[in-house]
């Protein structure tokens, strides 16, 4: 089987590189083999490319060189894992930062809800909220409950009953919150053992 023309480039790079690790320090193929058990000519045809290099080979030599494989057979880089997402701005000076990247019955985001200074003005629509208090105090007015909720604290209604949260002490308050648009609620798969 044919390698691919991009993957050829990368395994003709592996053996000027492994020489170049037994040179840089100061080994013979003698002593390379004696660490790793690897015959003298397979070495010297691994080094000069007319062997191919595979996992067998490879892993004693990077073991004995010290250097992770990726490095050994000089992988091309992975893209950046981290995800970077974009905080948005409220109206009302607060921020919030959308944690869930697909469309789907509930969204997740992180809020930070800043001192809103009036006087609550409830409102409704549809859907389920989860909130739970990262950082500050939490103010939540639900129809005619006034409650106020500190770090580790949850709080989850449906957004048909009127409701208001902002800053319960003048600070900054950061949220998680869990949003389903047509009332979704979220679902605890676990479940405790019982006790027998």
């Amino acid at each position: 089987m044919d390698t691919p023309a991009p993957y050829q480039a990368v395994l003709d790079e592996v053996g000027p590189r492994l020489r170049r690790l037994r040179t840089d320090r100061g080994l013979t193929l003698g002593a390379v083999c004696e660490s790793t058990g690897i015959s003298k000519s397979t070495l010297s045809r691994l080094e000069s490319g007319r062997r191919r290099p595979n996992l067998e080979l490879l892993l004693p030599l990077a073991a004995l060189y010290r250097v992770p494989l990726d490095d050994l057979v000089g992988a091309p880089e992975v893209g950046d894992p981290r995800v970077r997402l974009a905080p948005r701005q409220l109206a009302n000076g607060g921020t919030f930062l959308p944690l869930s990247r697909t469309p789907g019955p509930l969204q997740a985001y992180k809020m930070i809800i800043p001192d809103r200074g009036a006087e609550p003005e409830l409102r409704t629509h549809e859907g389920y909220e989860w909130m739970y208090v990262l950082d500050g105090r939490l103010r939540l007015v639900l129809a005619d409950h006034d409650f106020v909720l500190g770090p580790g604290e949850v709080a989850e209604f449906p957004t048909r009953v009127p409701h208001w949260f902002g800053s319960a002490d003048g600070r900054p308050v950061e949220v998680l919150s869990l949003f389903g648009r047509q009332g979704e609620r979220m679902h605890v798969r676990a479940r405790p053992r019982s006790a027998d």
